[in-house]
């Protein structure tokens, strides 16, 4: 690896200053921030700081702005768009150790966290309280990083978004300067919605150090199903009437019969099959749950779905979800020393069967390892394809399928990325899908940051 080009000795010496021996030059650590769980070329930062407070961020910010050093913020690392790549080198904010639960207001179902809090760390803190936080991306990632990239996950269709439950933020902007957005209420009409612009901006707006979040009661009963299916298009109708029919699951999650075999071998699932599956998740009191699984049971039944089997035990739940969670690893298990490239489509769920079908076709015809995954009760789905990036064959024909994938769900008035944001992959994307309202983020863009110092390359050009 190179040597950093910070010829910036001043600017390392002030960070230094700042951080003492919390910030890092070294090669395995820059390394280690040069890239998430994405397909993206490595390209370290040219240092690492370690964070604890907000206004040691906002220091780091100055000093950057001094010195003109653009800034990656850095969560958990956990992103799968490029997001924390640093592109043109700069120094990267390491959040994850900004990690206190700063307070639950327990009669309100509020709390505030310290942006590196993991939403699985957030849960255990409250496991006593009666309140739980509900959206789960799948990886144990920061709430900071979550609010950045607008992250949802396989509760989404009951719970909502980050967009919908982060009630305010604690920021830093460019040139070190701290705003608070947002509040306690749960409705305002004071001004701007900067907490609404800020989730989702992905670090190029600014860097998020704290956020207040909506709680919810744990269910008095969660449930979960499984039903396998002889066809894709059965499955998705199952979902489609399911939603149509008023049911109000938690999750529904849809795994084609090639992530399913992945998953078999990888999760020891061996009491399940090669097909098409959907795995459910019901929340309520003991007897809503089991009417809900019921009326399921009863809609897939009249589908072809077959071997439906549900249950309230948390062994067998964890089990279930945890074979969900870890279909990235099944993924990238069908072609050791790979990587995954995870794509990203939400669609209108009129349209979702006609989507996934056309999709499947089209993976089948180029001959790539892809298996279809998706939070299919709000239209979102995946394709894990394992590639090597090296092949400059293979990664053309990837490249390709993708850009036929977003074509495909924009013309069925979907989008380019339900969740996993658009970081570097999907810049192209966003502009075919957003048209002239590009140029309107430009401009907040260049407001925000006009010397484009923060995380540059991501989300739009200039």
């Amino acid at each position: 690896m190179s040597t950093p080009p910070i010829g910036h000795n001043a600017a390392i010496a002030a960070l230094r200053d700042v951080f003492g021996d919390r910030l890092s030059t070294s090669d395995a650590v820059r390394e280690q921030h040069g890239r998430g769980e994405d397909y993206f070329p490595l390209a370290p930062p040219d240092a690492v700081a370690f964070a604890l407070t907000t206004e040691e961020v906002s220091a780091a910010h100055r000093i950057c702005a001094e010195f003109g050093l653009p800034i990656v913020p850095f969560g958990t690392g956990t992103s799968l768009e490029g997001h924390v790549s640093a592109v043109e080198g700069g120094l990267s904010i390491d959040l994850s150790r900004m990690n206190e639960v700063l307070e639950v207001n327990g009669e309100d179902s509020d709390c505030r966290v310290q942006a590196g809090v993991t939403r699985k760390q957030l849960n255990e803190y409250l496991r006593d309280t009666g309140l739980f936080f509900p959206i789960d991306p799948g990886a144990d990632a920061s709430l900071g990083g979550m609010a950045a990239t607008g992250a949802s996950g396989t509760n989404a269709v009951r719970y909502g978004t980050m967009s919908e439950n982060v009630l305010g933020l604690t920021v830093v902007m460019h040139d070190g300067e701290i705003v608070e957005t947002g509040g306690r209420a749960r409705k305002s009409s004071a001004g701007y919605d900067l907490t609404r612009l800020f989730v989702g901006s992905e670090g190029t707006l600014c860097t998020i150090t704290e956020v207040r979040l909506k709680l919810y009661g744990i269910p008095e009963s969660i449930a979960s199903a499984v039903c396998q299916f002889s066809s894709l298009e059965a499955a998705v109708d199952t979902v489609t009437l399911t939603m149509q029919s008023g049911v109000p699951v938690a999750r529904i999650e849809l795994l084609d019969d090639t992530q399913m075999d992945a998953c078999i071998r990888y999760s020891d699932l061996e009491d399940f099959e090669v097909r098409p599956t959907l795995f459910f998740e019901f929340h309520g009191s003991p007897a809503g749950t089991a009417e809900q699984a019921e009326t399921v049971q009863d809609i897939a039944a009249e589908l072809g779905g077959s071997a439906f089997r549900w249950t309230q035990s948390q062994e067998e739940r964890n089990k279930l979800w945890q074979a969900r969670h870890d279909v990235y690893y099944a993924c990238m298990a069908l072609r050791p020393g790979c990587r995954a490239w995870s794509t990203d489509v939400c669609v209108p769920i009129s349209r979702l069967a006609e989507c996934l079908i056309e999709t499947r076709r089209d993976v089948d015809e180029t001959g790539l390892v892809a298996p279809i995954v998706g939070h299919v009760g709000d239209g979102n789905f995946h394709c894990g394809i394992v590639i090597d990036p090296d092949d400059p064959e293979e990664m053309a024909t990837a490249q390709a399928f993708n850009k036929r994938l977003v074509a495909r769900a924009l013309a069925m008035g979907g989008t380019c990325t339900g969740e996993h944001g658009v970081g570097q992959g999907k810049i192209d994307s966003v502009e075919a899908e957003r048209g002239e309202a590009v140029d309107v983020m430009r401009a907040l863009k260049l407001a925000l940051d006009p010397a484009n110092r923060m995380n540059p390359g991501k989300v739009i050009r200039l």
